[in-house]
């Protein structure tokens, strides 16, 4: 039984409300379902699909659905607290643990959206193609039909493409959060992180550890964490940009403002 409802912030998105029950405290958001037909199923499947490989990593999910024209998901609430000792220590095994399941091709059984953009997941046999095919392009031609970047930066893209496999090297697919910055997780009661907003796909694991440098980056401490579980190939650093294109690109698409300029600027440094 409901005993109250309290609105939270969640984001620029949804609706969020800590919802109180008789059977306890859980996190609500509503939505529009005409507008995001999938976004919620989406979001729970990636939510499920986190904790079935990395338990207890995000939020549990409750229930969804759908009713007068809104969508609802109802999730595990977290309180939040402070870091334990050793968090970062714990957050980037985690993480590496995460990426240690693979399959065969990029992409995912279905898609999603990061944001309220929605974001294509059709496999493809290589990382490369699937980040021109699935990840840049689509964006890119939304920036520039919807005149948030000029027409002739397809030209240098497409400059950038040739030099692609120059730049990233080849890993087998894993399973990635897809939208990993310091907004999208979450200290519980325990002082661990779990993760929330999840865009997965398998894809280069290297564009998690890539965007969580953005929008004020992760502690410094996260990354020799994660090398000493999964070692990355030499040189991460000069290529972080280029991953991060992705990102950029989508917040030029959802807020425009500077976001255009930096995608511009790294471009230039490839080409």
């Amino acid at each position: 039984m409901v005993q109250s409802l309290q609105s939270v912030e969640g984001g620029c998105l949804n609706e969020c409300y800590r919802l109180n029950t008789s059977s306890g405290v859980f996190f609500m958001k509503v939505n529009d379902a005409k507008a995001f037909p999938t976004m919620f199923d989406a979001e729970a499947r990636g939510l499920t699909l986190l904790n079935q490989m990395v338990p207890a990593i995000a939020p549990e999910v409750v229930v969804k659905s759908e009713t007068e024209g809104k969508i609802f998901l109802i999730i595990q609430w977290i309180t939040e607290e402070k870091p334990a000792t050793g968090f970062w220590k714990d957050f980037a095994t985690k993480l590496a643990s995460l990426h240690r399941h693979h399959q065969d091709l990029f992409g995912l059984d279905h898609n999603n959206y990061i944001g309220s953009l929605a974001q294509t997941n059709e496999t493809t046999s290589d990382w490369i193609s699937f980040f021109i095919l699935r990840r840049m392009e689509p964006q890119l031609k939304k920036a520039i039909d919807e005149g948030k970047i000029e027409k002739e930066m397809h030209r240098s893209f497409a400059k950038l493409y040739i030099k692609l496999n120059e730049i990233f090297p080849e890993e087998k697919p894993s399973l990635v959060h897809g939208d990993l910055w310091s907004g999208n997780f979450i200290i519980g009661e325990d002082g661990l992180a779990r993760l929330v907003d999840p865009a997965i796909y398998y894809g280069h694991r290297e564009m998690d550890l890539a965007m969580s440098k953005l929008f004020g980056g992760f502690d410094g401490s996260f990354y020799p964490y994660y090398n000493e579980t999964f070692p990355q190939e030499k040189n991460f650093e000069k290529r972080v940009d280029v991953y991060n294109l992705y990102p950029l690109l989508v917040h030029v698409n959802l807020f425009g403002g500077h976001y255009g300029a930096e995608v511009s600027s790294i471009i230039k440094r490839f080409v």
